[in-house]
């Protein structure tokens, strides 16, 4: 069962979970995963990355995400390690273009910043595909659940994983590498690998931070 589709998992799920589990089992066992998902940052992401069973899995999870119309308005663009020296180039392009006294040591860090992890992905969505009634923000939501649900894997096959953006990504430079037609936007970087070193995980907000009933609300007109 699950013993198979996760068979790198954290040791804290893996400790929650028995081949005889129930729903309420299973149900525990999904919770365990998301909160066991923490931001690694790339820098501190390397080898050995997912292989090609363990990134297709990932992918196959990205496909489960709520999606209005079945537009999918979203892809993933991989960026191997042959391309990573094309993109180092563009985030300097990208810095250069922002600050024209950028240091040799910023451009430095800026190219640096193309091959820290093994696994590197663009998320992009399509603002214009399919029903024009179906709203950007609605397309970036179905985007963001598929993100996470490539996270929530990853986590479940025993990697780190991260999300960064940056200026970059709206850059000219950025697009024309990566092709990127007039109505679709770069949403974020993807970095996948082993966890090298890590930190402890940030403090949760708690349900009631974000969570209210409308008729409670001052300015509520209910």
């Amino acid at each position: 069962m699950l013993n198979a589709i996760f068979p790198r998992r954290p040791p804290e799920v893996a400790a929650s979970f028995h081949a005889d589990d129930t729903d309420a089992d299973i149900a525990t066992l999904a919770a365990e995963l998301m909160r066991s998902r923490r931001t690694v940052l790339p820098k501190r992401l390397g080898l050995p990355g997912p292989d090609a069973a363990q990134q297709q899995a990932m992918l196959e999870a990205a496909a489960c995400a709520p999606d209005h119309g079945r537009l999918l308005p979203w892809r993933f663009v991989v960026v191997p390690m042959s391309a990573r020296a094309a993109l180092g180039e563009v985030f300097v392009e990208s810095l250069i273009e922002r600050d024209p006294d950028a240091t040799a040591e910023q451009c430095a860090q800026a190219r640096e910043k193309a091959n820290r992890a093994p696994w590197l992905l663009l998320l992009v969505v399509d603002g214009a595909c399919g029903d024009p009634a179906v709203d950007l923000l609605e397309r970036v939501v179905s985007a963001g659940c598929a993100v996470q649900n490539v996270l929530l894997m990853a986590t479940a096959q025993g990697f780190g994983s991260a999300l960064t953006s940056g200026k970059a990504l709206s850059s000219r430079y950025l697009k024309r590498l990566f092709g990127l037609r007039e109505r679709e936007r770069a949403l974020c970087f993807v970095s996948i690998g082993t966890v090298l070193s890590n930190k402890p995980g940030r403090v949760r907000p708690d349900v009631s931070d974000f969570v209210s009933t409308l008729g409670d609300l001052p300015n509520s007109q209910f």
